[in-house]
């Protein structure tokens, strides 16, 4: 098994995408980027942290690879808009590739360049990419969000549009 980092916004919407994925397992809500050790949600919800939301998570690449889960990423959420994800806006909520080793790295910047000079969204993408560093694990109630709150009006509203957008666009990819 690999291991993934990413952050797209709030990390109830990418969980929420990632649990859908062929190959992927244990993904864990938290934060990481920041100077801030042990921070809480509000900690970090304040902005002043420096730590973006972001799941980390294993997965198989010999079922999904790198690049696939890449190409999951950037399509599912806005990877033109700095430090916002619709109306949730702040550092927090920055759109992040965190790698693990070189390869990551390559992979990432690689595909970030690639997407940028098709011109892909109409402006620049301006996820970070930058060397994991230590994770936090976000409270327990944070976990699994989406599958225990659907009825939740954020996850009604926010979520859900983007789980049927990686139903619709990435169907042959779904467990």
């Amino acid at each position: 098994m690999s291991k993934a980092i990413f952050g797209a916004g709030c990390f109830w919407c990418i969980e929420a995408v990632f649990q859908q994925i062929k190959g992927v397992s244990n993904i864990q809500s938290g934060y990481m980027g920041g100077k801030v050790k042990n921070p809480s949600y509000r900690e970090v919800c304040g902005g002043l942290t420096g730590h973006a939301e972001i799941i980390q998570f294993d997965f198989d690449p010999a079922v999904v690879s790198y690049k696939e889960l890449l190409e999951i990423f950037w399509k599912t959420h806005d990877p033109t808009t700095l430090n916002r994800q619709g109306a949730d806006v702040g550092t927090q909520y920055r759109s992040v590739v965190f790698y693990l080793d070189e390869e990551q790295k390559e992979l990432a910047q690689a595909y970030k360049q690639k997407l940028n000079e098709a011109n892909a969204f109409g402006n620049p993408v301006v996820t970070e990419i930058s060397a994991a560093k230590e994770f936090y694990p976000a409270e327990d109630y944070h976990q699994n969000y989406y599958n225990d709150n659907k009825d939740q009006p954020y996850c009604t509203f926010v979520v859900k549009p983007k789980v049927d957008k990686v139903k619709s666009v990435f169907a042959e990819k779904l467990k």
